[in-house]
């Protein structure tokens, strides 16, 4: 196995690895914010449920951008360090952003969870501000596309 075939694989792990352990931890923030909100205003679990979802995306768009390039198949004895190195750094920089992009979603989709469970009718404007942090792993995403477009 060459270096750049081990560094392409490095690339899909870590694309993989830290945009699905964002969502999970993303998620997590919102399933918990949502058991406490459910003690208040049971009846609001389907937006409870949608804004706790949220975050999960980066975790799709880990999946999407490894899908992307696996099924190119360029991954093999005959690609060049350079090929390699690109999706070391697609993974690095889909993974890493959609990493962050998901723990702050989650701040973001809690927070509001909590207040529509204090009565407050902030459901829209919580979707609203929790789309910013979504938009960085959507670059992310598109960047990594790019990347495999160019390989």
């Amino acid at each position: 196995m060459t270096t750049a075939v081990i560094l392409a694989y490095i690339g899909l792990a870590i694309m993989l690895i830290f945009s699905g352990v964002g969502s999970a931890i993303g998620v997590s923030k919102g399933g918990n914010a949502t058991v406490g909100a459910l003690k208040k205003e049971p009846e609001k679990f389907g937006s409870y449920l949608l804004l706790s979802a949220l975050p999960g995306t980066q975790g799709l768009y880990g999946f999407a951008g490894f899908f992307i390039i696996n099924n190119q198949g360029i991954i093999s004895a005959e690609m060049t360090m350079l090929q390699g190195v690109a999706i070391l750094a697609a993974g690095l920089t889909l993974g890493i952003v959609g990493f962050f992009s998901a723990l702050n979603q989650g701040s973001v989709t809690s927070n509001g969870i909590a207040g529509i469970g204090s009565g407050h009718d902030i459901f829209g404007k919580t979707m609203v501000l929790a789309v910013f942090p979504e938009l960085y792993a959507i670059i992310a995403f598109a960047a990594t596309f790019l990347i495999s477009m160019s390989l």
